[in-house]
């Protein structure tokens, strides 16, 4: 059984969304043999004008404000992978839209690349339902409570491929399921950078 566990806190991860991220998939009732206990938090901060950036990146002080908090982590057992997101100091009662990107964080909110899909899509970007859906991508999406926290879960039934899964965003919306939409979530919000 292995355990990988990052976290990354900015204002706009928990559950906002990319830019191309949608809908909230149904929970999970997979067993999960080992809790996902993250090894670090952090508070979102604004990107930096040049140079390595925060770990956790706030693109939206208003809907991801400076000093909120977003932590992630995951489990892997019997070939089964859980990710966990956690934020706080966010919006209260507000839907966001959340997914695991392929690069880290950068400056700008596309520079985290496009959502890691276990079967990649041959069309970029993904808007294939085939493709850009809960079973294939990691989504997290989320409803922050009267206090601006909330947690976002998905457990899928592969394992990430070494090197290839760095990021959480944060987006604007839930994820989209419609064809031709699939995966998008509104604008990235936020962005929080862990090596699964």
């Amino acid at each position: 059984m292995r355990t990988t566990v990052a976290t990354l806190v900015g204002a706009v991860l928990l559950t906002g969304g990319l830019a191309a991220c949608s809908s909230e998939p149904a929970p999970s009732s997979a067993p999960q043999t080992q809790a996902v206990k993250p090894v670090a938090e952090t508070d979102v901060a604004a990107p930096a004008a040049s140079g390595d950036q925060p770990k956790g990146i706030t693109y939206d002080v208003a809907r991801i404000p400076l000093g909120a908090k977003l932590s992630t982590g995951s489990s892997v057992a019997n070939g089964r992978t859980t990710v966990e997101l956690k934020v706080s100091g966010l919006l209260p009662n507000t839907k966001y839209g959340s997914h695991v990107h392929t690069k880290p964080c950068g400056a700008k909110p596309a520079d985290s690349g496009p959502h890691y899909q276990n079967e990649k899509d041959p069309v970029s970007p993904s808007v294939d339902s085939k493709y850009a859906n809960a079973q294939n991508e990691i989504w997290l999406d989320f409803t922050t409570d009267a206090q601006g926290a909330a947690t976002g879960t998905a457990t899928v039934s592969w394992e990430f491929r070494k090197g290839e899964a760095n990021a959480v965003i944060v987006h604007a919306t839930h994820s989209s399921t419609e064809h031709g939409k699939a995966g998008t979530a509104g604008d990235r919000l936020a962005c929080l950078t862990a090596a699964f």
